[in-house]
């Protein structure tokens, strides 16, 4: 009898160690129910109706492949390009595509398709198609052209009409414009079939009705805002999963200043603007206060700007005015983060003796942005903040730390940006989903999901 029970304990033990080991194994099948905030009328990767948002990106990369990738650790991979080879110069670059590699539509991938859809994407470039390989001619030397080629903006799209097409890891099942997304996975993607089944996208979701959702089990991934990180992580049964600051939050005019008076009203604002007790209230101490274009873990000297209150020199800045005149602010006021944010810079301005007050005008002095990067090259990301300001392209005298420092120096010098916090891309994860990882940009890399049982 003993020797029974000892060997119907050594089964239970096997039995249990093999569901164990099942149960951390990936699996095919199920669906990923997701809600995102914005509201897309377009999948494009081109539509700049949405402006730059990692919401944004996140539907790109579902959809949609680039010629090259970037790992985790910034280094470039090879996706719908096999290989590539550029001249000494990096003013021409060949690169020569995959093959058999299908559209959603069921037609081929070819070096056609690819050129045009760059073109769509970037008009200044010559770009070349010649049998299986794209051309890319560069009047100039452009060392981060592979950087810049992963960039979602740059993700190869079949455009035919009003329809579009790709080649990512999903495809469109069915899209009701600003409502809802179906995701069908693509059973003849190049790099194999996602484990997932199906992914459901709701938009439109405010950030409390996705923190509602994620608790309550009616979801299995949302957006975290800032304000609610802390919130998220300590009244939530879900994991929490958060990228490096890749969200600048800036305050930016729109116009150059033309006197000195100007200019010293633009220096008064910025100096009076408390990052730290707006982090602390706001933010939940989550984000970095910032005074540079760049976050720190890109550039690595961020630290240098100085991001501190400085309200006696505010004061002294605007002494010589007989009275400062009013400057107009423009928010998105449907963004509750956004709407607090703005209140309390109004509060520290008027604590300098300036006044600013909110406006929906189209033509407002300042406006408060979010800004998402798409690129961890730092070359690339200070050219991208700069064209989505409408400031002047950054001369880089060198691919140096001491060039990039000197460009984004110029650029705050002009006074027409004031950097105030950089936030990172947060998501909360229902228990059953596994493996769920970030790019460097922040979007989740949902081809790799899978579904399993909730942890006992």
């Amino acid at each position: 009898m003993k020797r029974f029970v000892l060997l119907l304990l050594a089964v239970s033990s096997l039995l249990a160690a093999h569901a164990a080991i099942a149960s951390t194994r990936p699996q095919y099948g199920g669906t990923l129910r997701v809600m995102m905030h914005i509201s897309p009328n377009s999948l494009d990767p081109l539509d700049d109706s949405q402006g730059d948002s990692v919401a944004r990106n996140n539907l790109t990369e579902l959809l949609f492949d680039t010629l090259v990738i970037t790992d985790a650790q910034g280094h470039i991979h090879p996706a719908l390009a096999a290989s590539w080879q550029g001249d000494s110069g990096n003013q021409r670059w060949i690169f020569s595509l995959r093959h058999d590699v299908k559209f959603h539509d069921g037609s081929l991938l070819t070096a056609d398709a690819v050129a045009a859809s760059l073109r769509n994407a970037n008009p200044n470039w010559r770009i070349l198609a010649d049998a299986n390989s794209v051309i890319i001619e560069r009047d100039s030397p452009f060392p981060a052209l592979l950087a810049d080629l992963a960039r979602p903006r740059n993700a190869i799209a079949k455009r035919d009409g009003p329809s579009i097409s790709g080649t990512g890891p999903f495809r469109v099942k069915s899209f009701a414009a600003g409502r809802h997304l179906t995701l069908a996975a693509n059973e003849e993607s190049w790099r194999g079939r996602p484990f997932l089944d199906t992914i459901e996208i709701d938009f439109g979701k405010s950030g409390r009705d996705q923190l509602i959702a994620i608790q309550s089990g009616r979801a299995d991934l949302v957006e975290v805002t800032a304000d609610q990180t802390v919130h998220a992580a300590l009244n939530a049964p879900q994991q929490l999963l958060s990228s490096a600051p890749v969200e600048l939050i800036a305050l930016v005019y729109l116009r150059e200043p033309k006197t000195g008076d100007d200019r010293n009203l633009r220096s008064a604002l910025a100096l009076s603007i408390d990052r730290t007790s707006i982090r602390r209230a706001i933010l939940q101490s989550s984000g970095q206060a910032t005074a540079a274009l760049l976050p720190n873990w890109i550039s690595g000297y961020a630290f240098v700007f100085p991001a501190v209150q400085n309200l006696p020199l505010a004061r002294q800045k605007i002494s010589g005015m007989r009275q400062p005149p009013a400057l107009t602010l423009a928010y998105d006021s449907s963004d509750p983060f956004i709407q607090l944010v703005a209140e309390r810079i109004t509060l520290n301005a008027r604590d300098a003796g300036l006044t600013l007050q909110s406006t929906s005008s189209a033509t407002p002095d300042l406006r408060l942005l979010r800004i998402s990067l798409d690129s961890a090259d730092p070359w690339i990301a200070l050219d991208q903040i700069a064209s989505r300001l409408a400031l002047p392209e950054p001369q880089l005298s060198a691919s140096s730390a001491a060039s990039l420092y000197q460009a984004e120096n110029a650029a705050l010098q002009a006074q027409r940006v004031v950097p105030l916090f950089y936030v990172s891309a947060t998501y909360g994860l229902g228990s059953q989903v596994r493996d769920a990882s970030l790019t460097l940009i922040g979007t989740p890399r949902l081809a790799d999901v899978w579904i399993g049982a909730p942890a006992p």
